[in-house]
């Protein structure tokens, strides 16, 4: 897990300078795995995945200033200790000397997507589950996430991916699913077999979609990705790989991969996508099999200026 980590950190680093949280006591060690583009700090935390953990940054109108947003973090519903990832967005937010503000509700960042236009997209599944906010409406939710992301429009898929709902897992999380390519235009998790069970899952997801707009009224342009591979890992198949959840960059694109044949059909797409983009992919199969991908264990930090 570690070495899938540190290459995730690598590939990226090609393209943007990175920011890296070592436990304390590891920061010499990961020093030398990474990087001259990583910058690696000591900060304690239980678990690698920061696209729930680290704060959800913010900008202002202006562009100018940067605000990290503090939600409550639970484990994935109490499934894992949380109490030092409930507190990472302090210590990152101290490190880039951004100032915090806290959003009184249990959420994780892989739970919804942006367009950074006003429009959020996210699954039934996962922010409707018990095991999150059992206090909250559906419109009390909506409404907090809405004012947290400075949105005006969210749109509620019915499902995650099959799968995503053992002790691995996250009840659903958007970014298996879907992903911007750009505003009104998303990559939908949509086999071509259709013996996979995601198939009728997707195509519920799809409905929606295609019945909605976005915050600006406009239509949703929509590309399938075709292969969703399983595999196994230690004897145990994986059936949440996605490639969906990859990392965009301004500069380039870095995939996860899974060591079969699919791995080509989802890299040619991503670089028809992405045209004059390099399109780098790292293997995802341990990472996967722990319940996220390369989205997962990154977080975007806007610049600004």
């Amino acid at each position: 897990m570690q070495d899938s980590v540190i290459n995730v950190a690598n590939a990226i680093a090609q393209f943007e300078p990175v920011l890296m949280m070592a436990m304390t006591g590891y920061t010499e060690v990961v020093r030398k795995r990474c990087g001259p583009n990583v910058t690696v700090i000591e900060n304690p935390y239980n678990d690698c995945w920061t696209r729930d953990t680290a704060p959800v940054f913010a900008l202002s109108p202006s562009g100018r200033d940067m605000l990290g947003r503090d939600f409550i973090f639970n484990g994935w519903g109490n499934r894992w200790a949380a109490t030092l990832d409930d507190q990472l967005p302090t210590g990152v937010c101290s490190t880039l000397n951004v100032p915090k503000s806290t959003v009184n509700m249990v959420f994780e960042g892989g739970a919804v997507i942006t367009d950074g236009q006003g429009t959020l997209i996210t699954t039934e599944q996962c922010l409707l589950n018990p095991n999150r906010n059992p206090s909250m409406t559906k419109a009390q939710i909506e409404t907090a996430l809405l004012r947290a992301y400075n949105a005006t429009k969210m749109i509620w898929l019915p499902y995650g991916v099959y799968g995503d709902d053992g002790a691995a897992a996250t009840d659903g999380h958007v970014d298996l699913v879907a992903a911007y390519i750009e505003p009104a235009h998303l990559l939908l998790n949509y086999p071509s077999d259709p013996n996979n069970p995601n198939v009728p899952r997707m195509a519920a997801n799809l409905t929606v979609l295609q019945q909605s707009t976005d915050a600006r009224g406009r239509p949703f342009r929509i590309t399938k990705m075709p292969v969703q591979p399983t595999f196994k890992v230690s004897g145990l198949t994986v059936e949440n790989f996605s490639y969906i959840n990859f990392y965009k960059s301004n500069v380039g694109i870095v995939v996860p991969t899974s060591s079969t044949p699919a791995d080509e059909i989802a890299l040619n797409l991503f670089r028809e996508i992405f045209p004059g983009r390099p399109v780098v992919g790292v293997d995802g199969t341990i990472l996967a099999n722990n319940g996220g991908g390369v989205h997962c264990i990154t977080q975007h930090i806007p610049g600004v200026g």
